[in-house]
């Protein structure tokens, strides 16, 4: 279950938005979310009592964005084990609630790895929740040290291929600390940049259907005293011809073997026009979202969301069918898939905590799974 609690306006939050959080009142533990369908009018909490209710909040997109999933995925487990629920029913709802964020199923994963073990090794169900709970710390722990490291190589990135500074970023979708244990993963490099006065413009794709960057990324971008300007998504090309944009800097839901990434609709356009203007398309995300199962592009499965999203405008917070304003003819059929897949061919640079990938080959990103592994285990 996910209860409600809303903050007063005159609660600021600070910079480094608490999105995602364990807590352990009397009544017994919870996870509570920042509820991202309700920005960037109200800042919101949604308190999650059992597997379902963040089973729910996947969903509905309170809680997003590949990284943070797996975050989120892992908690779900500990909360599953905590509160005395079948932890292998909750872990197949949990990695099912979104399916082509990897994230969620490598964290939701790892939580249920270390519940079994430690239940296996001991027998007691009290230790193998505090094995699930402790493991899903260390993701959100390991997740915040990726998106340092991410924005560290993801700035040295952009001064190598842009050595004269003043750097123009289009970025789509949402990708700052909304979806991350840190301050995100392709938005976390341009507030680097930022940071060290390096970062001329921001240029923000709205991003159909949902305006993930209008409501979120502007969000971000205006707490962090951003010089930025929000755009449609079909004004981007004007943006290229005019020769306003540096760099592309986009995060990702799914990469596949061969450097297909499977990222927010939309990408895959603003990959072409980069190509067409000799931009630099580059995708930050951590190696978590690399999935060597997964040999291809077409073989991504790509979330369709409903289409009332797009036959109907609607508020952030009211959500469900008929409850917009129609803009389409009633029985209008939408397409409106959540995701496009932009091939390696069209990718400049893959961005990870380990390091850079480019040119994108399947050899290479091997090599960087490989390595990550090898770090891990030591």
């Amino acid at each position: 279950m996910a209860d409600q609690d809303a903050r007063s306006g005159e609660d600021k939050r600070p910079t480094e938005i608490p999105v995602l959080r364990w807590e352990e009142p009397p009544e017994g533990p919870v996870l509570v979310l920042l509820d991202q369908t309700r920005l960037p009018t109200e800042e919101v909490e949604l308190v999650c009592t059992d597997p379902a209710g963040l089973v729910e909040a996947i969903r509905s997109l309170a809680v997003r964005g590949a990284p943070l999933l797996g975050v989120a995925g892992a908690y779900g487990v500990a909360l599953a084990a905590v509160r005395g629920f079948e932890v292998e029913e909750a872990a197949a709802a949990l990695a099912g609630a979104r399916p082509t964020a990897v994230n969620l199923a490598v964290g939701v994963r790892r939580a249920q790895a270390a519940h079994q073990e430690a239940l296996t090794r001991t027998g007691d169900a009290g230790q193998a929740a505090s094995a699930a709970l402790a493991a899903a710390r260390a993701v959100h722990e390991e997740d915040a040290r990726a998106s340092a490291r991410m924005a560290a190589h993801g700035l040295a990135l952009l001064d190598e291929l842009l050595p004269a500074g003043g750097h123009r970023v289009l970025t789509h979708c949402n990708s700052g600390s909304l979806v991350s244990g840190g301050e995100g993963t392709a938005f976390a490099v341009a507030l680097a940049a930022h940071r060290e006065g390096r970062l001329r413009r921001l240029w923000v794709d709205e991003t159909r259907p949902l305006l993930q960057g209008a409501r979120l990324t502007a969000y971000e971008a205006a707490r962090n005293d951003m010089a930025y300007t929000l755009l449609t998504d079909s004004a981007a090309g004007s943006l290229f011809a005019a020769g306003e944009v540096d760099a592309v800097l986009v995060g990702a839901d799914r990469i596949a073997a061969d450097g297909s990434v499977a990222n927010k609709v939309g990408s895959y356009p603003l990959a072409v026009l980069a190509r067409y203007h000799h931009v630099p398309f580059i995708v930050v995300a951590p190696v978590t979202t690399v999935d060597p199962h997964t040999p291809d592009g077409a073989s991504i499965e790509v979330e369709q969301r409903p289409g009332h999203e797009v036959t109907e405008v609607t508020a952030p917070q009211v959500a469900g069918a008929g409850g917009g304003i129609p803009v389409a003819p009633l029985g209008t059929q939408a397409y409106n898939p959540a995701f496009d897949v932009t091939p390696p061919e069209l990718v400049t640079a893959i961005v990870t905590e380990e390091g850079v990938v480019s040119p994108v080959t399947s050899e290479a990103l091997a090599e960087l799974c490989a390595r990550s592994r090898q770090v891990t285990i030591s």
